[in-house]
């Protein structure tokens, strides 16, 4: 009988957990349920990867390293504390490449999945969490695009993972070379910007098949999934939508940008071109000027790098990649409807428009609240970190550099990241995980609810410039 109690008792207290549970999931909002379920995400990997058996010398590495390497795993950064080519083991590699691939593609994305493969159904909820995980303007089509985008990265992942095997095998040998292949597909394609090599890609800076490659893989990345399937199903430029036309051209001119502006600096720089061919100096150019836009990756050191480059560079992980992509930073297009909006201005004012389109006012103040509450951020993050490291009269930029990057998940470092004090850890760490989700997602997460005006003022004038 006291046996019956017992197992009564404990039915009671799950069916109680369980209620509480989904209580929770009905009164939190998609953003404010995406933020725990990455955190959630980023402890799991942090526990696997400061099991000792992660560590390629059978050690654990500590919790806060395992922390911040899971962190920015998960938030497809690139920043690392220990080198992940030598101090993680095969099992830690493996670790790393999973958390890449679940932060990439979105865990709500692989989710859609499971519930397809278990035939259960997408609810609305299920909806709107992944509307909001990939950025999506409509709640219409998305298990079609979820499917689309598994496809998708899986397809160019594989693609790529054949070419880099062919390409390294005479240097590998077969296992290894399809190992690394594997791992840097996946990590450029997520815009994650993790090496196996302890210098990156610097081994390749003037090989044509690995930059190609990588170049291809981060910026189709960084174009975002919805981009490209808007490209895959219609095919010509006069259908495709206001926001591929924009990031398309807007993602060119930066990339061309990028590429002169790198490429005409660094000529006078005799620390990274001086030894380079003229065709390894191109390709140099072309990798680092478009590198930043959230890849993490680079062929040569960026610490040596001129200071007016490095700045440059700033500028690029500033503004990053496509939203609905596997890159961070305010996003291109967002900068695209500020850069429209300011022309507009200066033209007298108007309607902003974009290839015979109209772009809404409330686009454009939520691109300035974007750009506005980043740059906030950005340089709130760089003076506690130059608290927090002692910089505090010289190598300013080191730190700027350092916030940024970390802010935009791009994951290059001018050298900082290696000596990051705990303090200065756990700043990153959480500069990571704010940048991932977005600062407007971060925000509306945190809103206990939505407050609308009842009162109408009267218009007034505030003088400006």
């Amino acid at each position: 009988m006291a046996k019956k109690n017992k197992h009564v008792t404990i039915g009671s207290s799950l069916n109680k957990i369980e209620s509480t549970v989904n209580k929770l999931k009905n009164n939190m909002s998609p953003p404010q349920l995406i933020m725990i379920i990455f955190f959630a995400l980023i402890w799991i990997g942090a526990i696997l990867l400061a099991l000792p058996l992660s560590a390629s010398d059978g050690k654990s590495i500590g919790l806060l390293d395992a922390l911040f390497t899971a962190t920015s795993a998960i938030c497809v950064n690139g920043l690392v504390v220990v080198d992940t080519g030598s101090v993680f083991s095969t099992f830690g590699q493996v670790i790393i490449m999973i958390l890449i691939q679940v932060g990439g593609l979105g865990f709500m994305t692989l989710g859609v999945m499971v519930a397809i493969i278990l035939g259960k159904r997408i609810g609305l909820k299920q909806r709107l969490l992944i509307q909001q995980a990939t950025n999506s303007t409509s709640a219409q089509g998305l298990v079609k695009l979820s499917l689309y985008i598994v496809l998708i990265a899986f397809a160019f992942e594989a693609l790529a993972t054949l070419v880099l095997t062919v390409r390294w095998q005479g240097d590998l040998g077969w296992g290894q070379a399809l190992y690394y292949a594997l791992f840097h597909s996946i990590s450029a394609f997520n815009n994650a910007g993790f090496s196996l090599w302890t210098d990156s890609l610097s081994p390749f800076v003037g090989d044509p098949v690995v930059n190609l490659t990588i170049i291809t893989l981060f910026i189709s990345g960084g174009l975002g999934y919805i981009v490209i399937v808007d490209l895959f199903r219609k095919r010509s430029w006069k259908k495709l939508s206001l926001h591929s036309k924009i990031v398309i051209i807007g993602s060119s001119s930066l990339y061309l940008i990028g590429f002169i502006i790198i490429f005409l600096l660094e000529n006078w720089n005799p620390s990274t071109f001086a030894d380079l061919s003229y065709s390894e100096r191109v390709w140099a150019a072309l990798f680092q000027g478009t590198a930043p836009r959230s890849s993490g990756f680079n062929t040569i050191d960026i610490g040596s790098m001129l200071a007016t480059s490095q700045f440059f560079i700033i500028i690029l992980m500033f503004i990053g990649a496509s939203s609905g992509g596997t890159g961070g930073g305010i996003k291109i297009n967002t900068f695209v409807v500020l850069v429209l909006a300011t022309i507009q201005t200066f033209r007298g004012g108007g309607q902003i428009h974009a290839f015979e389109r109209k772009i809404a006012e409330e686009t454009v103040m939520r691109a300035l609240a974007v750009v506005m509450s980043s740059l906030a951020f950005v340089l709130g993050i760089s003076i506690l970190l130059s608290i927090s490291e002692g910089i505090l009269e010289k190598h300013f930029l080191d730190v700027l550099f350092e916030a940024t990057s970390a802010f935009s998940t791009t994951g290059l470092s001018m050298g900082l990241t290696s000596e990051l004090s705990i303090p200065g850890k756990i700043i990153v760490i959480f500069t990571m995980f704010a940048g991932r989700l977005g600062p407007l997602t971060l925000a509306f997460a945190l809103a206990q609810k939505k407050r609308t005006s009842k009162i109408g003022y009267a218009e007034d004038h505030v003088l400006i410039g």
